[in-house]
């Protein structure tokens, strides 16, 4: 399946026992080896009360995640077009709490991602609360705005997303010592205030044509320094997807397309 090009392999795990390793999840992804994708995505039954599903992720270098926006809304398409549940709406459990994906009567789905999270310490992030930070990389001062939507994220404004260094900058930012488990590195360019451009680097997988956590945070971030409006329309190689964020502890809620491309068998 893929979100907007963020492609994945869903595998059904109610309906069998899989174990996933680091090693299998790196097989899977391999694009010349294996299946090819940027992450594996497993349905599984869940562990907590009230919930529809659980949802686990692997990045393709085979490391286990919290979050992926993209991913979810394939998820939310897997589950009803094979049976497994007949909700428009299901609650599902990921290690960083629920998430609740909406298919809509277009045939795209709205995620609700729960409240953006500020403090240092759940992102994680060695640094303060301001808006907007400056790290080191290189010698070289960088503003960034710390976020996680689920997952780390550090956005920074460029004038122009085409010329951003993100795959020169963007892995020395994911492994930079202020953050502990990594990070995802976003590179924003604002149109107007309802519209932006976005490249992310992606922590274990390298640059995706999208990012749905991506493109939240980068609205967040962009909304926190007044440069956006609520409701933004994220444009990305793999395409749009529209985010809505009223603020303070309001969830953001991110709208795009889920497509299945081809199902098929492997032996394990």
């Amino acid at each position: 399946m893929h979100g907007l090009g963020n492609d994945f392999v869903v595998i059904d795990g109610i309906h069998q026992k899989v174990d996933i390793t680091p090693e299998l999840a790196r097989r899977l992804a391999d694009r010349h080896f294996g299946v090819g994708c940027d992450q594996i995505l497993l349905v599984e039954r869940p562990s907590e009360k009230g919930a529809d599903f659980k949802y686990r992720i692997w990045n393709s270098d085979g490391g286990e995640v919290e979050q992926c926006g993209n991913g979810a809304r394939c998820f939310a398409r897997f589950v009803h077009d094979k049976g497994l549940s007949n909700k428009d709406e299901i609650s599902v459990e990921t290690i960083r709490g629920i998430i609740s994906p909406r298919l809509e009567k277009d045939g795209n789905v709205t995620v609700n991602m729960g409240a953006p999270v500020f403090e240092p310490a759940r992102i994680p992030f060695v640094g303060t609360t301001d808006v907007v930070q400056k790290i080191d990389i290189d010698g070289t001062a960088v503003e960034i705005t710390v976020v996680s939507m689920g997952n780390p994220h550090a956005v920074q404004v460029v004038e122009n997303v085409d010329a951003a260094p993100v795959t020169s900058q963007g892995p020395l930012i994911e492994c930079h010592a202020q953050f502990p488990e990594r990070v995802n590195v976003g590179y924003m360019q604002i149109v107007d205030r309802h519209s932006i451009r976005l490249r992310v680097w992606e922590r274990g997988a390298g640059e995706t044509l999208a990012c749905g956590t991506g493109a939240c945070a980068a609205v967040v971030s962009g909304i926190r320094r007044d440069l956006l409006d609520s409701s933004v329309v994220v444009h990305m190689n793999g395409g749009d997807l529209t985010i809505v964020w009223d603020g303070d502890n309001h969830p953001v809620l991110m709208t795009g397309s889920a497509v299945t491309v081809f199902e098929g068998e492997i032996n394990l």
